[in-house]
């Protein structure tokens, strides 16, 4: 391997919110209450989100948590070899921050951002202000806790109460003196039927440039999620149809061929299984990501009226940018009558002069060829511990094969996630 001169920054990895964030650090007179308004079982024989006292079963098998299967040194072909039929245990340091520091080491990264898992898919949707704003509290003392066994080497995205602007504004204000955070976090959905394309997130975005504090954009596969929140039930939903559309082809029953619903044999849908695996983690990421640059920080001028505020979108690559810019362009100079608010019309002037990073892996083939049109505007995450985790030696192996000289190397893998954070980039791991 060859030896890397420069830090390498994580600005996309994970924790697991563990049952103690509810018992211990959640208020004692909302426990009752924090737990039905979002809660993750992982059960023996089958897991579960619950929010708002709906349970949303797992699609995949409990045996094998994908969300935080990997460890330093396995593959990816490794993973897909597990025994379905075995337990695994997940990976240690998704909730514990000396086994997360001991991986870092193992990965070559030298500091790491972290964002939420189930807070991430369900916490958006709690119903009850009072509860969200509970929970929110709840998860940012423990995740301040966390990143302060090595807190220069961990920090974090605080999660806000969006359900109550006056609630997330002093939910800001609050984790602004803790210097574990130096981001709040949004996925991109609906939340409460409405997009953030709505003047109701307004006070948001201006508080955010206020402080400094950055926004952290990361979707989620919505697997657990009503349909209308985002892309992946859709996609999930979509699958199903044509599961059973293929079910009715293949046996010759169904509506389609006059056969009623049991005209299915064993043997016609063990020909053609079913595919069995969920879509929404291979759509949602980047399909979310695009809705919310093209509408909310084009669109919608978010990125025009708040120029100082700094974002970063993460998890769901780069590489689609190029296009979003091409047609943003093409809309706002022959529809300009169709916006609400002013739209420039030099969309590929304004994204190089705006403080919006995408985040990307070192597997994208379009960063690898063109990295002189992504250098600038990247930051490199593992997706740790995700079952597709890529270490940070890796990404420098991956990245210096296409030719990408030291100092574009240095800037796409740790410079510019440091910037953007406003994080003192350090080596820790020895080269």
């Amino acid at each position: 391997m060859a030896r890397r001169g420069f830090p390498i920054f994580d600005s996309d990895s994970h924790v697991v919110e563990p049952p103690e964030l509810w018992t211990k650090y959640l208020e004692a007179e909302y426990r009752t209450l924090g737990r039905y308004a979002l809660w993750r079982e992982e059960g023996k024989w089958g897991s579960y989100l619950q929010v708002n006292s709906r349970m949303f079963r797992d699609t995949m098998n409990s045996n094998i948590p994908r969300h935080a299967i990997w460890r330093p040194g396995m593959t990816w072909r490794q993973v897909g070899q597990l025994d379905p039929d075995t337990r695994h245990p997940m990976t240690p340091g998704a909730s514990d921050p000396h086994a997360r520091l001991r991986d870092m080491d193992a990965m070559g990264i030298d500091q790491a951002f972290l964002y939420p898992t189930w807070f991430a898919e369900g916490f958006h949707l709690i119903e009850n202000p009072d509860v969200a704003y509970a929970l929110a509290r709840a998860y940012n003392n423990w995740i301040a806790e966390f990143c302060g066994a090595a807190p220069e080497r961990l920090f974090a995205a605080a999660i806000l109460p969006l359900q109550h602007m006056d609630y997330a504004l002093e939910e800001l204000q609050r984790i602004r003196r803790i210097a574990s955070f130096r981001a709040a976090f949004i996925r991109p959905m609906f939340l409460e039927g409405r997009y953030f394309t709505h003047p109701y997130y307004d006070p948001l975005w201006a508080e955010l440039e206020e402080t400094g504090l950055a926004l952290a954009v990361h979707p989620a596969s919505g697997l657990w999620n009503p349909e209308w929140t985002s892309h992946g039930p859709f996609a999930e939903k979509m699958k199903t149809r044509l599961n059973r559309f293929q079910f009715i082809a293949v046996s010759g029953g169904g509506a389609f061929a006059g056969g009623g619903p049991g005209a299915a044999s064993a043997n016609s849908v063990s020909a053609m299984p079913p595919l069995g695996h969920p879509v929404a983690p291979l759509l949602a990421p980047w399909l979310d990501n695009h809705m919310f640059v093209g509408s909310t920080l084009i669109g919608f001028t978010v990125m025009q009226r708040y120029p100082k505020m700094r974002i970063v979108v993460a998890h769901g690559k780069a590489s689609w940018m190029e296009e979003v810019l091409e047609k943003m362009e093409a809309s706002t100079r022959t529809f300009p009558l169709l916006h609400h608010y002013p739209v420039r019309t030099d969309t590929e002037e304004m994204w190089a002069e705006g403080n919006v990073m995408l985040g990307f892996d070192a597997e994208e083939r379009m960063i690898q060829r063109l990295p002189e049109n992504f250098a600038s505007k990247v930051v490199w995450g593992s997706r740790y511990p995700h079952h597709d985790t890529t270490s940070g030696d890796d990404a420098f192996e991956k990245l210096m094969r296409a030719n990408i000289d030291d100092a574009m190397l240095a800037q796409m893998l740790g410079g510019n996630a440091a910037a953007q954070f406003g994080i003192e980039l350090k080596r820790y791991v020895k080269a």
